[in-house]
């Protein structure tokens, strides 16, 4: 009997090609089952019937739904990351830095309201005792870019957990806003909603900044 030829290389890129296509499209459906239904209620039946493949295909992929869960974030919170560098960096008037942080937030989210959902779920997810194990990595790494960022432009030496308690402040004012304005424009556009409140975030974001810095001089 004939020895089996090895694989050519022109067959091993399509089937690598056809590996990131399913890959991907469990991701995809995976992101619109999130937004419609909420992490826990999803089932992987449901994002594989998405994407229109076997439970066997996801398990080849996928160890199982946190893994899942796991990359998409690590996908959307580094693609945020990038956006803030390219919007923040170099600035240094506290105001100006977070103004332009809401509007990479702004220009991130807008037309990504999947993405937003996930990181939403994914950022309460953390509050909870029993969460999605993993799912904090991204976020630390996020809050450290938000806290390097704010250090440039508060130019005060502040304890390691003042610094990670203003950051964390700033990202709820901005998630906490963004729902907000999902809520209050109903078929309006989200984002143009969200930027007509940009002054008022601003005020708040700066006011809570100086107070907290303010307690902490004189402790």
């Amino acid at each position: 009997m004939p020895a089996e030829r090895p694989e050519s290389p022109p067959q091993r890129s399509r089937q690598a090609r056809r590996v990131t296509i399913t890959r991907q499209k469990l991701l995809e459906a995976a992101r619109t089952a999130f937004a419609e239904r909420g992490l826990d209620l999803t089932r992987i039946d449901e994002i594989t019937e998405r994407a229109d493949v076997g439970k066997g295909t996801f398990y080849y992929h996928f160890s199982g739904k946190e893994e899942l869960i796991r990359q998409l974030l690590k996908t959307v919170m580094g693609e945020l990351v990038g956006v803030i560098d390219q919007r923040c960096s170099g600035i240094t008037d506290l105001r100006a830095l977070l103004d332009a942080l809401i509007g990479a937030h702004i220009e991130f989210f807008s037309k990504r309201w999947e993405d937003f959902v996930l990181y939403f779920q994914s950022r309460s997810d953390l509050t909870l005792e029993q969460g999605y194990s993993g799912i904090e990595t991204p976020f630390i790494n996020y809050l450290e870019r938000v806290e390097t960022l704010l250090e440039s432009t508060i130019r005060q030496d502040l304890p390691q957990a003042a610094l990670r308690r203003i950051a964390c402040g700033v990202v709820g004012f901005v998630s906490g806003y963004y729902s907000f304005a999902a809520i209050a424009s109903k078929d309006e556009d989200i984002d143009e909603t969200f930027r007509s409140l940009r002054g008022a975030m601003v005020a708040s974001m700066a006011r809570f900044i100086q107070e907290t810095v303010l307690s902490n001089s004189s402790n």
